[in-house]
């Protein structure tokens, strides 16, 4: 695959990686996840704030995975203190916890946290996750309908995707994209007509990417598993994202389209959606 990128979010093979939770269970079934993924990592087990700011005084961390709630504060904060720590360095922190979903869909999340995770997905689909970040895999031929009516926007999108050994089928209206489904409707294999779907919010025709997602929903009744689907927007506005993640999108890309992230997304949801049908 030629001029595919390094999508590794952590770069070295032996990261300091902290994690920060107030349950010492959780901190060793995180930090026992991340070694099998990272077996040259340094685990910093931090039960909260003040713990986690004196481990960043020690030096710099690679990736933080931290709980939204935390004895002496709360996750944000804990962010916020890694960013201010790392100063212009690139490093994700990830939040693992039960009330993620709850959390994303009432975007409570800052600018500070890179990516989120729901416990309640269970420990296989964790692995799965970190493995995203730390080691990430293409999914030769999954397939990919992309929906996005900007010509300039689908090229390089589309190219970002295909570097990643994903098969893209571009539309450039919901219509047309309900019309390849409706094509698959019924077929005694389960194949619905993609493996993920992946749209902007804002387009040019009769429907939006929010009215092809409630459709898909509703009408065509697929669920997350089923038809992950995942929304590319640029409005800014947390109370239209809460709605879309409320409806039913998987997750939610920010534009401009930062291609890591996208990637790790798209990758993570696929895997999830097999994971479900195994």
């Amino acid at each position: 695959m030629a001029g595919k990128q390094d999508l590794r979010h952590v770069v070295s093979d032996a990261p300091r990686v902290m994690v920060v939770d107030g349950s010492k269970l959780v901190r060793k079934l995180v930090g026992d996840t991340l070694l099998k993924e990272l077996p040259g990592a340094q685990v910093i087990g931090c039960s909260g704030i003040a713990e986690a700011r004196k481990a960043l005084e020690d030096g710099a961390v690679d990736l933080v995975t931290t709980a939204l709630v935390l004895p002496d504060g709360d996750g944000l904060a804990l962010a916020r203190s890694v960013r201010e720590a790392s100063g212009q360095a690139y490093v994700p922190v990830i939040v693992i916890s039960g009330n993620a979903q709850e959390a994303l869909e009432t975007r409570a999340f800052t600018e500070d946290i890179t990516d989120y995770f729901d416990k309640s997905l269970g420990q296989g689909a964790l692995a799965a996750f970190i493995r995203g970040y730390v080691h990430p895999a293409p999914i030769e031929g999954a397939r990919v309908l992309y929906v996005e009516d900007s010509k300039v926007v689908a090229v390089a999108t589309k190219r970002m995707l295909e570097r990643h050994g994903m098969q893209v089928l571009h539309m450039i209206s919901a219509e047309d994209a309900l019309d390849h489904l409706h094509k698959f409707l019924g077929r005694k294999d389960g194949d619905v007509g993609a493996d993920l779907l992946l749209s902007d919010v804002y387009l040019k025709g009769a429907l939006s990417g929010r009215e092809l997602l409630n459709q898909i929903r509703g009408v065509f009744r697929y669920g997350k598993r089923r038809l992950p689907m995942v929304m590319m927007t640029g409005d800014d506005n947390r109370d239209n994202q809460a709605a879309l993640l409320r409806e039913g999108a998987n997750d939610l890309v920010l534009k401009p389209i930062e291609e890591r992230l996208l990637v790790t997304k798209v990758l993570f949801q696929l895997r999830l959606a097999k994971m479900k049908q195994e």
